[in-house]
């Protein structure tokens, strides 16, 4: 990998707990349950909060964005939240949700300069990103930017996040991964344990089908561990991904993008140090 590629994925590896905050916050769920939907689970709140900029679009759409989740297990959450709360009201409910719990993670620096000045500069990055052809980057940054710099700062890190992930979805595509394959070759080269995919809702059979298919490509073993060419095609996808998501950075001066390095740093500490996130999750940061 590039010294700038690294760089572009290093500002993902940042930016990303800062946005999944809103997956499992207490405050978020919180907010979720005063829209009338159930937190017994995360899913009905998750996939309210993450395809609201989208509209009120039904379960194809939401599949075909979000890539790596099982038809039948989209279908159980879309459309019907829409008839729990419809997205304007998700959107407000998402916002303050941030706000909270952001305070709560970081207290009274939400108003101090570090976090304005990270707030510009993550700003800045996200104005610049194509969102053309990806669909939940434009939904994100066609919403009104919020005033307060921690607010703004998470925007900015959804913005890109979401045209990161837009961009994988198409290197996925390249690489003739169909969703459940896609996860497959993932576990295979360590991303995540198998179990930890199992959150998207295939079945057993599904996976075991993802993973002939692979086999028959010469990208498994037999134990579903990764050939070398299946190391090599993920590579590719990986690097494939880092390459369209450069643009947003192109914008800032090598020391401005050190500068939020150095901000956000602190901050994704914190994040991690909450035990908010779960250790191990579907995104591989760390392992890939």
């Amino acid at each position: 990998m590039s010294d700038e590629l690294g760089r572009v994925r290093q500002m993902w590896h940042l930016l990303e707990p800062l946005h999944a905050v809103l997956y499992y916050a207490p405050e978020a769920f919180e907010e979720a349950a005063g829209l009338g939907h159930a937190v017994d689970e995360r899913w009905p709140s998750y996939f309210a909060w993450r395809a609201a900029p989208l509209g009120a679009v039904g379960a194809d759409r939401v599949t075909g964005t979000f890539y790596s989740f099982s038809p039948g297990m989209t279908g159980r959450y879309v459309p019907a939240g829409w008839s729990v709360a419809g997205p304007e009201a998700v959107l407000a409910a998402r916002t303050r949700a941030v706000d909270r719990a952001y305070r709560g993670l970081f207290g009274d620096r939400v108003r101090g300069p570090e976090f304005a000045e990270a707030a510009v500069l993550a700003r800045r990055a996200a104005l610049a990103a194509d969102v053309s052809g990806r669909p939940l980057a434009e939904a994100n940054a066609a919403l009104p930017w919020p005033d307060a710099p921690h607010l703004e700062l998470w925007h900015a890190a959804t913005v890109l996040r979401e045209h990161r992930g837009d961009g994988h979805l198409a290197a996925l595509v390249e690489a003739g991964l169909d969703p459940v394959e896609s996860l497959v070759s993932f576990a295979s080269v360590g991303a995540a344990r198998p179990e930890v995919f199992a959150s998207r809702g295939w079945s057993g059979a599904e996976w075991a089908a993802g993973r002939q298919r692979l086999a028959e490509r010469g990208l498994l073993e037999a134990d579903g561990t990764a050939t070398d060419a299946g190391r090599a095609l993920r590579a590719r996808v990986e690097r494939r991904t880092d390459e369209q998501a450069s643009g947003p950075w192109e914008v800032l001066e090598p020391e401005e993008r050190e500068r939020l390095v150095e901000l956000l740093g602190p901050l994704w500490v914190e994040v991690l140090g909450s035990g908010l996130l779960p250790s191990e999750t579907t995104l591989g940061i760390g392992k890939v």
